[in-house]
């Protein structure tokens, strides 16, 4: 079982740990710019579209649920329809983006409170970067079907080329052409579609033979698109959860000013990077669940749930020994600005308890995305939502930066505890 998981995982933690290190290569530009604005900036601009996207995540789990299941099945016609149904859906979605991109972020721009400054220098990293809006959908859809299909090296070699590329681009626009933020923004924009374009030439010549399996009068019948949405909209509801507590945790930060605002967003990004390395088992989870549901195969499946957590438990006490003993170089490695880094310092306890109380949550969402258990997902994230909205109005909020720090471990903990409770009183959701 365990070479079935790091099969899976290690592609994908590989794809992944790309996803912050663009965040992390547009920061750690920006962190070496003129001004410690650029900072806060990027990291604004970033939440926004995190804000868009992460509620469009429902075309990469559901999709990867619901192939995974027909894949198990060995439903062919289903595998390849889920492919078209979620392309389709996802270069409208992006569309739609780029055509509303202007009341987008004048919705956005009233929650920035971090001076006009710092807001104009945002507006100029959004209306650049909103325009790779469906490639980026586009790329949500195919690492679902991907992982659904059992295969993770695709979507690695294309986080990789996207990766080389946004380092590339923005390297040359900012130091080459001296565009500061506007490089960043074009840099990433044009990673992002060449990632795609080469993406949907790769999917052509590695599935090209299946695509006769598809049918247009199926693929987008009412009883399919119901099907389709009905599964999705207990993700989006959770999604729109989690865009919430994550954006109002940076909209907090930039209420304290432009140091705290730069500290917090040097320190989310060790969150990420944890995230989206537990993602990589979450991943395995979503591809395997489904396919031993879909395949009827209890066994295998509660062999998977105990491995993973075995994996989760170790890797969290891996993240939380690194961040401990070398939090300064980590944090120099994003900024060489010094007051920064010493600020940051001073709240290196949150970032060290991070992957202890999170990790469970991330190997839940890949077990219940697998099993499409939607509506105990969603429930578990509303409780978690309840807890940190709670905890920061109740009294955190009186805690100053501590005291959102706090809200979000606790917001954390009850994510991944609600998740186990729900597993170990419903356990027929989760089998066939």
């Amino acid at each position: 079982m365990n070479k079935q998981i790091l099969r899976l995982a290690i592609p994908n933690i590989i794809s992944n740990i790309t996803v912050p290190l663009l965040g992390l290569i547009d920061i750690a530009i920006a962190g070496h710019l003129s001004s410690s604005l650029y900072i806060g900036a990027i990291a604004l601009g970033s939440t926004i579209f995190s804000m868009i996207y992460w509620n469009f995540s429902f075309l990469r789990m559901g999709t990867s649920g619901f192939t995974a299941q027909a894949y198990g099945a060995r439903n062919f016609s289903e595998m390849m329809e889920n492919l078209v149904r979620s392309i389709t859906i996802a270069g409208g979605a992006g569309i739609i983006i780029i055509l509303l991109q202007k009341p987008i972020f004048m919705v956005a721009h009233h929650f920035i409170a971090s001076g006009a400054e710092s807001a104009l220098y945002v507006g100029k990293y959004f209306y650049i970067t909103v325009w790779s809006a469906p490639a980026m959908l586009g790329m949500y859809a195919y690492n679902g079907w991907l992982t659904g299909m059992q295969n993770a090296r695709t979507p690695m070699i294309i986080a990789i080329l996207n990766n080389v590329l946004n380092i590339i681009l923005s390297f040359a626009f900012v130091f080459g052409f001296n565009m500061q933020i506007e490089g960043i923004a074009l840099g990433t924009m044009l990673s992002q579609w060449i990632s795609f374009i080469t993406m949907t030439i790769l999917v052509k010549r590695f599935y090209g033979k299946q695509f006769r399996h598809i049918n247009l009068s199926t693929t987008f019948t009412k009883d399919k698109i119901r099907a389709f949405f009905n599964v999705n909209r207990d993700i989006f509801i959770r999604t729109l959860l989690l865009v919430a507590v994550t954006t109002f945790f940076t909209f907090a930060s930039s209420k304290m000013g432009n140091t705290l605002l730069a500290v917090n967003s040097l320190l989310m990004q060790f969150f990420l990077l944890f995230s989206y390395f537990m993602d990589g088992f979450a991943y395995a989870g979503e591809a395997l669940t489904g396919r031993f549901i879909g395949a009827r195969n209890n066994i295998q499946l509660k062999k998977l749930i105990v491995n993973l957590f075995f994996w989760g438990i170790g890797i969290a006490a891996l993240y939380a020994i690194i961040y401990g003993l070398f939090m300064p170089q980590l944090l120099g490695i994003l900024t060489n600005k010094q007051d920064i880094i010493t600020a940051a310092y001073d709240y290196r306890l949150w970032t060290i308890l991070i992957p202890f109380v999170s990790f469970a949550s991330f190997v839940w969402d890949g077990i219940y995305i697998g099993a499409m258990a939607s509506t105990a997902m969603r429930n578990s994230m509303i409780v978690a939502a309840m807890v940190f909205f709670g905890t920061y109005y109740g009294a955190a909020s009186q805690l100053g930066n501590n005291g959102l720090w706090l809200s979000f471990i606790l917001y954390l903990l009850f994510r991944g505890g609600m998740q186990t409770i729900i597993y170990f009183r419903r356990r027929a959701l989760f089998s066939t």
